[in-house]
Parts: C-alpha cells; sequence; structure tokens
C-alpha cells in the first residue's frame, strides 16, 4: 500500500495499527518539506479478522455469525419505531433458540447416546471399553453406574461447552466492544434521516452484550439441568416412585421455569443503545442470573444422582420433543418476522433491497438450518461410532433423522438452480463478447482472450443472483422442515414409515435416509477438518477472515456468542485517527481511500465524525460492496438515503469499479447528486494485445490492484487539489487494508 519495504508503525499495537514510510515518520516537524504533497499513511487491520490460529475456532460460532447479520437487514422505514423495535426482538429470541439447540444437541450427544444408551446396553458398553466403569452389567459395576449418576457425570461435556462459549464471548467483549468511540453529541439530522452508524453508541455495544451473554449462559445451563432433571422426574412420577423425590422434582421443574421465564424477559427487554455512549453495565444481572442457573444445575445433578432402587436406562432419554419444539418455534419466528419485514418494507419500498425486505428472515432461516445440520451431523457421527455396525442402542431422536433426510432433495433443487444460473451466465457470456471486441476496437482479433474476458463479466454478475439463490434456499428449506416435523410425529424414521407404500416410494424414503446420513457427517467432517486446517496454516484463516470481513462488521446485537465486532475496534480507531488529524491547527485535510471493505470502514468512520470534520474529508472507494452488498442487503443502514447523505456531507467523493469485479460495483446515487461519485468502469485487463505499456498480456486483475490502474492516481490527485487549503499546508491520505 505505501510502495515501500521500510515501514515504521507510528500508533496502534500488534492487532490494528496505522504505518508510513519510514522517510514520513517526522512528517510533521518538517513542514516545508511537504508543501503540495501528501503524507500517505496505511490502517492495517487484517490481525481484526484474520490473526491468531483460535480465529479457527470461531467456524464453530457460524450459525450465531449468521442470525446476528439478520438483526441489522430489516428494510429501511419510517415513524414505524414499535415494528422495527419488534423485528429485532424476534431476531433476538432466535438467536436464544439457536444456543439452545446447540447446547441440546451437546446434552444428546454426552447424556443421551454416551451415558443413557451405550453405558446401559452390554453390547454397546463392551465394545466401548472406556464406557465400562459407567455400564450397570459389568461384574463389578460402581458407584457411577446408577443411570442418575451416569447422566449427572456426563452433563459436565454441555455444561463445560457453555461454559467455553460465556468465556470466548467475555474475552473478545474485553478486547472488542469495549473500545469506547470518540465522545459527541447527537447530530439534529440523525433521526431524521441518513443512518444510524453515525450515532454516538452505535459502536459501542458493551451494555447489550454482557446483558445477553448472561441471558444465553443462563439458557444453556439450564438446557443441560431440565435435560439431567427430566429422566430423574419421570421415573419418580411413575408406578411406585417415591413421593418425596417426585415433589422435589416438581419443585425443581418449577424453579427451571421461573428462571427461563427470567431469560427470556432480559433478551426481550431491552435492545441497543445507539443515541449516546452508554456507560452502565447491569453489574447485579449480569453476575446473578448465570449464577442463579448454575445453583439450578447444581441442584438438577444431586436430585438426578440420589438413589433409585430398580432404575433402569432404557430406550432415549425423554427429551425428544425438545428438537421438535425448538424447531417449531424456530419456523413461526421465521414466518412472524417476514411478516414484520414485509410491514416495514410497505412504508418505504426500496427496490434495490434484497429480496424485497425479506433478507433478514431468509438469513434466520439459514441460520437455523445451519444449526440443525451441526447438531444432526455430530449426533449422527457419534451414534454411529459407539453403535459401529450394530443396532445395539436406538440412537437419536427421530426428527434428527428426518431432518438429514431432507437435505438430498434439498440439494438437488440448489444444483438445478445452480444449472440454470450457470445457463444464464453463459448467455451472458454470448452478448459479452460482442461488447468486449467493441471496448478493444481496433485490436487484434484473439478469440481465446476475448472468451476469458466475456466469462469473467459474465460470472461477475452471479453476485447479484445471490438474492434470488438465498431466497430459494430458504424458502425450500422451511418447507422442507416443515414436513420433517411433521413425518417426526409418526415417531418413526422415514424408511419405516414408508413401509407398504409403493417400491419408488419406500426406495425413495430409505435412498433419503442413507444418502442424508452420509451427506450430514460428511459435512460434519469436513467442516471439523476445515478447521482444523485453518488452525494450523495461516493461508487458510484468511480465507476464512474473508468470511468475517462482512459477517463480523456488525455489532452482536441478536447473540451474544457470535464472533466478535471488528468494527468496533476499527472504526474507533479510524475515527480518532481522522478527527485528530483534520483538526490541527495548520489546516489539515485529509483524502480516505478505501478498498473493498476498507470502504465500508471508512464509510462509517466518516459518518462517525463531527459535520465539521467531514468537510476536511474526501472519500476515494474502489472496488466497494458499498451499494451491492452493504445497500442491497442491509438498506436501513445503507440504504440510497444513507449513502446521498455521505455524499453531501464530505468534501467529496469518487467512485472506481470494474465489471469484471464480483464484489465492487457502482454506488448508484439516486436523482441528480452532484458531482458524480462513480467514475464509468474501468477497463479490465488494461490492454487487450501487447503493447509498448504492456509488453507481456495484461491480467485480468477483477476485484484487486486497482492502484495499477492509472484512473487511481488521477482521481487521487483531482481530490487532493480540490481539498487544496487556502495557506499551503500538509494534505494527507490515509488509506485502508481490506
Amino acid at each position: 500500500m505505501l510502495d515501500d519495504p521500510r515501514t515504521v508503525r507510528i500508533t496502534g499495537d500488534d492487532t490494528a495499527a496505522v504505518f508510513r514510510r519510514a522517510d514520513d515518520v517526522d512528517a510533521e516537524e518538517r513542514p516545508d518539506d511537504y508543501r503540495g504533497r501528501p503524507v500517505p499513511e496505511a490502517y492495517v487491520w487484517c490481525n481484526l479478522t484474520s490473526g491468531n490460529s483460535a480465529r479457527a475456532l470461531w467456524l464453530l460460532l457460524l450459525p450465531f455469525m449468521v442470525v446476528n447479520l439478520a438483526h441489522w437487514m430489516r428494510p429501511t422505514t419510517h415513524d414505524r419505531a414499535r415494528t422495527v423495535r419488534l423485528y429485532g426482538l424476534l431476531v433476538r429470541l432466535a438467536g436464544l433458540t439457536l444456543t439452545v439447540l446447540l447446547v441440546a444437541a451437546a446434552c444428546e450427544v454426552a447424556l443421551d447416546l454416551a451415558a443413557w444408551q451405550c453405558a446401559g446396553t452390554p453390547a454397546c458398553a463392551e465394545r466401548n471399553s472406556w464406557l465400562g466403569f459407567l455400564s450397570p452389567t459389568v461384574p463389578d459395576a460402581g458407584w457411577w453406574s446408577h443411570p442418575g449418576r451416569r447422566l449427572a457425570l456426563a452433563a459436565v461435556v454441555p455444561a463445560a461447552l457453555t461454559g467455553l462459549l460465556w468465556y470466548l464471548s467475555r474475552r473478545t467483549w474485553s478486547a472488542y466492544e469495549s473500545q469506547q468511540p470518540m465522545s459527541r453529541d447527537t447530530e439534529p439530522d440523525e433521526e431524521s434521516g441518513g443512518t444510524s452508524l453515525g450515532r454516538p453508541g452505535f459502536w459501542y455495544g458493551r451494555r447489550l452484550v454482557a446483558r445477553l451473554r448472561a441471558a444465553h449462559t443462563a439458557a444453556g445451563l439450564l438446557t443441560v439441568a431440565a435435560a439431567v432433571g427430566s429422566a430423574a422426574a419421570r421415573f419418580d412420577r411413575g408406578p411406585g416412585g417415591p413421593a418425596l423425590l417426585d415433589t422435589l422434582g416438581w419443585l425443581l421443574d418449577a424453579a427451571l421455569v421461573a428462571c427461563a421465564v427470567v431469560v427470556v424477559w432480559v433478551v426481550c427487554r431491552r435492545g441497543r443503545s445507539e443515541n449516546r455512549l452508554d456507560q452502565e453495565l447491569d453489574e447485579h444481572l449480569v453476575r446473578r442470573l448465570p449464577l442463579a442457573a448454575l445453583v439450578l444445575l447444581a441442584l438438577a445433578l444431586v436430585y438426578a444422582g440420589w438413589d433409585r432402587p430398580g432404575w433402569h436406562s432404557t430406550g432415549r432419554l425423554p427429551g425428544d420433543p425438545t428438537f421438535g419444539a425448538i424447531a417449531f418455534f424456530q419456523g413461526l419466528l421465521v414466518i412472524v418476522l417476514a411478516v414484520v419485514a414485509h410491514a416495514l418494507h410497505r412504508t418505504r419500498p426500496d427496490p434495490r433491497a434484497a429480496m424485497r425486505g425479506l433478507g433478514g428472515p431468509a438469513v434466520v432461516m439459514l441460520a437455523c438450518a445451519l444449526g440443525g445440520v451441526m447438531s444432526g451431523g455430530v449426533a449422527q457421527r457419534v451414534a454411529d461410532w459407539l453403535n459401529g455396525t450394530g443396532v445395539a442402542i436406538a440412537g437419536p431422536p427421530v426428527l434428527l433423522t428426518w431432518q438429514a433426510s431432507v437435505i438430498p432433495p434439498l440439494l438437488v433443487l440448489l444444483l438445478a438452480l445452480c444449472g440454470w444460473l450457470a445457463w444464464r451466465a453463459w448467455l451472458l457470456r454470448r452478448t459479452e463478447l460482442g461488447t468486449v471486441e467493441l471496448d478493444y476496437a481496433g485490436e487484434p482479433r484473439d478469440p481465446a482472450r476475448t472468451r476469458r474476458i466475456a466469462s469473467t463479466r459474465a460470472m461477475a454478475t452471479l453476485t447479484d443472483r445471490a438474492p434470488l439463490f438465498v431466497a430459494v434456499t430458504s424458502t425450500a428449506t422451511l418447507l422442507l422442515g416443515a414436513g420433517a416435523l411433521v413425518g417426526a410425529l409418526t415417531d418413526e424414521t422415514p424408511s419405516e414409515a414408508a413401509e407398504g407404500a409403493y417400491a419408488f416410494v419406500h426406495g425413495a424414503a430409505e435412498t433419503a435416509q442413507a444418502l442424508g446420513s452420509w451427506l450430514i457427517g460428511f459435512g460434519f467432517i469436513l467442516f471439523v477438518t476445515w478447521g482444523r486446517r485453518a488452525y494450523k496454516d495461516a493461508s487458510a484463516r484468511r480465507t476464512i477472515g474473508i468470511l468475517w470481513d462482512v459477517g463480523t462488521f456488525w455489532p452482536r446485537a441478536a447473540h451474544p456468542f457470535a464472533p466478535p465486532c471488528y468494527a468496533e475496534r476499527a472504526v474507533p480507531d479510524l475515527t480518532w485517527r481522522m478527527a485528530t488529524w483534520t483538526r490541527a491547527e495548520d489546516g489539515r485535510r485529509l483524502v480516505i481511500s478505501g478498498h473493498s471493505q476498507g470502504s465500508v470502514l471508512a464509510a462509517a468512520a466518516a459518518w462517525q465524525l463531527t459535520p465539521a470534520d467531514r468537510k476536511r474529508v474526501a472519500l476515494l472507494t474502489y472496488g466497494s460492496p458499498l451499494e451491492r452488498l452493504y445497500g442491497r442487503w442491509f438498506p436501513a443502514h445503507f440504504g440510497p438515503a444513507a449513502l446521498a447523505s455521505l455524499h453531501a456531507e464530505v468534501d467529496c467523493w469518487r467512485n472506481l469499479y470494474r465489471v469484471t469485479d464480483p464484489i465492487g460495483g457502482p454506488v448508484r446515487l439516486p436523482g441528480s447528486c452532484t458531482p458524480t461519485v462513480d467514475r464509468e468502469p474501468l477497463k479490465d485487463p488494461l490492454a487487450y494485445g501487447r503493447t509498448p505499456a504492456h509488453p507481456l498480456p495484461a491480467p485480468i486483475l477483477g476485484h484487486g490492484d486497482y492502484q495499477a490502474d492509472p484512473a487511481f492516481a488521477q482521481e487521487r490527485q483531482r481530490l487532493l487539489k480540490r481539498l487544496r487549503p487556502e495557506v499551503p499546508a500538509q494534505r494527507p491520505e490515509s488509506d485502508m487494508q481490506s
């Protein structure tokens, strides 16, 4: 970025910092040497998303990250504050169900499959000798062979998982959300138009994350307590059950329900505070709610471990309906959220908004599907591993088998959709062949090179088809999930339910069940393998970092266990640097250039400045997804009104893009906004054939290396001249890296 191997960090730390060339370190002390030329700086933030190897563990948090994205995808609206709050509340509830689902899956593996089914079955316990000390069938059965004590011991696994999530959330919370933005008063126009990204408290979600972390931690611990206590309570309430333990079981259930009600109340009670820097922390709630859930878990373990003569583990644990209830509630939340999003979209329709404002509900559906695939994949693989080739244990709940069975038809549908998109791209490629020849008229024809350029252009347009792909996937997932839920009511697997039907139907059911089980297991293994590779390989971590660029840009407003929001560190960093520079007494100006995700950070930081500071800043964006991705998927924050307000508030803004770029695109400001932001599309490649300037074939650059185009230097110089103050002074350029 600085075009010099000798760079020096002038401010920041190992995570994110500002660099200069070694020759420019003391530029402020030599103003005469910099009259008429800028002082270039580079803000490097890549370690926030792809730094140390622990980032690979964030893959396990993928469903939480996806549901958190849905919170920010609400449509643009006007004077519908209550409906906006309802939208956020529904997304937070969906996030809570994902936490319960993940912990329930851990309970299914540790408590049901291992401790209850396998350890209680002689053939399975004999095959897995490490479970021998839990088996009641061995001659020297020990103290742990009692069913309740086996469950209490196995509960350590899901409880430890909940504790790990709490620890990761608290650790990243102290490193990211605790970075306080520059304090300032709310601007009058921030309540009437533009975007909420400019509000003083937008990038400071410390209080909400702490509240949600306490609630979700308590929910996880309560899920474990319910899984342990329900099995013992079922025995106590049966014929001949101990009366005292039966009473204690009812009291424990009442306490668990009361604590669960408090958890839901905490999740629903408060959303984000953005109009000011909210310094409060709700310390009593943050500490006492998880502690109360932990006490109830301890009581549930003692209650289950009490001696009960005649109690034996048979079949599955009585928690099978849990997965069905979670799936039903998630589907209901998605439907209600779609109704709310549609109502918001109707108040101010945006033709460019993805899926007509229904992007948020669709993404919530995908998050729930990801959670279901991960939980079902773990349960299925562990069951196969414990059971081997036999049929000694009952296996996971029937619903998980039905959910796995709908994966093959979903994949067939998606393959058909991909085939249709490929056909459309091929048709567009044929059209682009003629366009390429016109763009490079007078050049010797090279059919192979023309096809490569046309193919790159056609493939770049597939990004604009993403809303269609997400819409089809989420709708099909919702319908197939509903079918799986209905099928599971039979308490039979798909192959068992299809017995007696036509041979084709029975064969299709058996194939879907077997193939779905294999696919869900393969997906889980692939997921773990990818995470392990990313843990060891920095290049693979950088690939995952690209995913985090978008997924973790937004604050954790719906799920506290999502990967941390790097923008809560990067945006205050940039805001402080930009404000302190432009407020200097010698009339300094600033050109901030951002590539790809860096352009999004540049816009967010510019919104955080005061109006006077923004007027001393010019923007140069290139390969920018501001409108193409963020404007369409997050219309309430990057919609046409927001981008138009940014254009009006900064001194000037120029944007570069290529038709071969699958990510960046034009800003498309509405109306007659002048001066214009978008430059005409840059040529890519710069030369069709060999020229004196390009004696070797010029590459097709696509999304990268915009600085190689002469247009970049031209636009930068144009902005510097526009910002030239009346009295000669330093004119810096601050670059950002994506």
